[in-house]
């Protein structure tokens, strides 16, 4: 194999391949880049068995030909050297790597590409919708997620279709986020799927907004396309809780305050909250809403902020964390959060309402 390109033509789609990768045992084949040179392209691939990656960019072919090579070290070259053509020729179980630029060379081992792992294919159909309603849907549940590794079943987000509508749902069991899209009849059934963070952490660090996604779900696995790229990843097992009873029903008080402010008042206030329980308070009055921290050996903080409001006097205690999550997923100026009493969920949603909205369970005082 021997192929010329420009770096910056690689470096992306290289970076791509090293997030996937999780093993940084140079002689495992799951720690190397999967390489093929034809027909004046370069295809590109990558896994850790669970999550697979594959695109193709341009180049010069001179020699085709396929060829692993360790991923990390791969990277790093590509890197540290300056924009420029690059050479790549394969020698027995070496990839030389030339620059036009600087005089320098590397000689990077390599495995045989026989020995990589060969990705499945979808046996069901695609259906689209655009990238930027993919991009809000994970954007909007994805850090709810529970991190317990007990209760794998909560250890990905929730993706189902109902009617017309693609609904994800993430949850920790203390909080729920959720969020539904109208797509239109004629897409694929499917039961609910849980799909694994990974994958859809980098598809949306890895797209645009323009465009469209194609998505395809089978027992086990979910495939998702969008320009040149192709991804699958291997489903979470087990039952996902049942968000629908979590839903609260007639919430009859609310208040609204400014995005930006109690996200400022959150940060100031953070820093002398006990980062066990991460607790903080809310104090609300007609036009006011007091944020503030219970006092402990450091010290406390409290700030107040304009809050519409014109019910009684009410105090809940809530994880800041859970509050400031959806406040900085939310891009609306004003929230609205409604609630029936303190000592029972509280619903987050934008000014004016949308197709989403978070629930958070309040702490004890």
């Amino acid at each position: 194999m021997k192929f010329t390109c420009e770096r910056s033509v690689l470096l992306k789609e290289i970076s791509i391949a090293r997030e996937i990768i999780e093993s940084k045992n140079a002689i495992s084949i799951l720690s190397n880049i999967y390489l093929e040179a034809e027909n004046d392209s370069l295809i590109i691939k990558a896994t850790d068995m669970k999550v697979n990656f594959e695109t193709r960019v341009p180049v010069t072919v001179l020699e085709p030909g396929p060829v692993t090579v360790f991923g990390d070290k791969f990277f790093d070259i590509l890197n540290s050297v300056p924009e420029g053509e690059m050479e790549f020729d394969q020698k027995e179980n070496r990839v030389n790597i030339k620059t036009s630029v600087k005089r320098v060379k590397f000689q990077l081992k390599s495995i045989a590409s026989d020995k990589f792992p060969e990705f499945s294919v979808s046996g069901a159909a695609y259906f689209d919708m655009a990238i930027k309603d993919f991009r809000e849907m994970v954007n909007q549940t994805v850090f709810a997620v529970s991190d317990d590794e007990t209760r794998y079943f909560m250890n990905g987000v929730y993706l189902e279709k109902t009617g017309e509508d693609i609904i994800m749902v993430a949850t920790d069991g203390r909080r729920l986020a959720y969020i539904s899209k109208k797509i239109g009849s004629d897409i694929q059934d499917f039961a609910g799927i849980i799909v694994p963070p990974k994958i859809l952490n980098i598809i949306t660090k890895r797209s645009g907004n323009e465009g469209l996604v194609s998505i395809s779900v089978t027992d086990k696995t979910i495939y998702i396309r969008f320009g040149l790229y192709s991804f699958s990843s291997v489903l979470l097992e087990g039952q996902f809780p049942n968000y629908r009873k979590v839903i609260p029903e007639n919430q009859t008080s609310e208040l609204s305050v400014n995005r930006l402010e109690m996200l400022e008042a959150l940060g100031r206030v953070s820093k002398m909250v006990e980062q066990k329980s991460h607790r903080v308070y809310l104090k609300v009055i007609p036009g006011s809403m007091s944020v503030y921290s219970e006092e402990g050996e450091i010290g406390d903080a409290m700030e107040d902020i304009p809050c519409k409001y014109d019910g009684e006097e009410i105090s809940m205690a809530l994880n800041y964390r859970y509050i400031e999550e959806p406040f900085k997923a939310i891009g609306d100026e004003e929230i609205t959060i409604r609630f029936t009493v303190p000592s029972k969920a509280i619903t987050i949603i934008p000014v004016p309402e949308k197709d989403f909205f978070h629930i958070v369970m309040p702490m004890q005082s």
